[in-house]
């Protein structure tokens, strides 16, 4: 079994309209923009990130935003919420705000023996606020949330699977271990991780499968400490068996992926170097920063991107 993983990195997904999206995490949810950037393969097309002050890995949130992209279609294979920590007792305030801002999909419910609030992103995605008493994680305190409130970062990911057998046994090896059960799913958690330490597996056999686009989730990641780490990983994901690609510079952080049994996408990332690299503290994603290979289109996207009204 594996040690080197230290729970989520972060999660990427999918969205229709790049200004919806910055407005909904930086207002909405009141996180930071910490990188506006471009997506490697696709860079007329932008890569958003969001998090707390300085994008702390278990903070990330991020999203491709491909303009006129249908709509995903939600079922097996894929990651169906994702979860935010708030503080305890603060549900009422969110479930007030969204309601007031035009959320939708909003529930209450209690899993595990948690409260939480699921509520829809602007693309029909999938998300949850838990409470979560024991999150120590200091909250971006300079958005439109108060601290008090506001999140602090993930608290888990669900996937959704028409067996979870396989990908069971795969975050086990990675690390995870089962602490709960309820209905038809389990909860699995990495003990001493970084905050954002649980994995929900959903198993639903009659399930139809899920259609990747706007407000899918493209991949969830882990978080290791560096390189040495990552590269541990990867041997012992390929002496399993797993076909992982090399180790990919991404700026921000190096990245391996590797398709699960499930059909989901996992990436492992590096908590190094992070998103200070090319901006200030302070300053964090204010200007549109894009990778060497792709600094000679500047002129181009500067004026084909979207503005995002900041």
């Amino acid at each position: 079994m594996l040690d080197q993983i230290k729970g989520l990195h972060h999660v990427t997904s999918m969205a229709a309209d790049a200004r919806q999206n910055n407005d909904f995490f930086t207002h909405k949810l009141g996180l930071r923009r910490v990188k506006k950037t471009v997506n490697f393969d696709a860079p007329d097309v932008y890569h958003l990130y969001y998090a707390d002050e300085v994008g702390t890995p278990g903070t990330v949130m991020t999203y491709f935003p491909f303009p006129n992209i249908g709509k995903g279609r939600h079922g097996v294979g894929e990651v169906g919420t994702t979860v935010f920590s708030v503080p305890e007792g603060t549900l009422p305030y969110w479930e007030q705000r969204f309601a007031e801002q035009g959320v939708t999909g909003l529930q209450r419910e209690e899993t595990f023996g948690e409260k939480r609030l699921r509520f829809a992103g602007p693309d029909g995605d999938g998300f949850a606020l838990v409470e979560d008493k024991a999150d120590s994680r200091a909250p971006w305190v300079k958005g439109s949330v108060p601290a008090d409130e506001a999140l602090r970062g993930f608290h888990s990911v669900s996937l959704r699977l028409r067996d979870a057998g396989a990908t069971e046994e795969l975050l086990k090896f990675m690390g995870y271990e089962e602490v709960d059960r309820s209905g038809n799913t389990r909860r699995l958690a990495v003990k001493g991780g970084n905050g954002a330490d649980v994995v929900d597996i959903e198993t639903l056999p009659d399930a139809g499968f899920a259609d990747l686009g706007a407000g899918s989730v493209h991949h969830v990641a882990f978080a290791v400490e560096n390189r040495e780490k990552q590269l541990e990983v990867r041997k012992a994901l390929m002496d399993t068996g797993y076909q992982v690609t090399p180790v990919i510079d991404r700026d921000y952080f190096w990245a391996i992926y590797f398709r699960t049994p499930g059909g989901v996408l996992f990436e492992v990332a590096t908590n190094e170097p992070g998103f200070d690299r090319d901006e200030d503290t302070a300053h964090l994603g204010e200007a549109l920063k894009l990778p060497p290979q792709h600094q000679h289109l500047r002129p181009y996207l500067e004026d084909h991107l979207q503005p995002l009204d900041d």
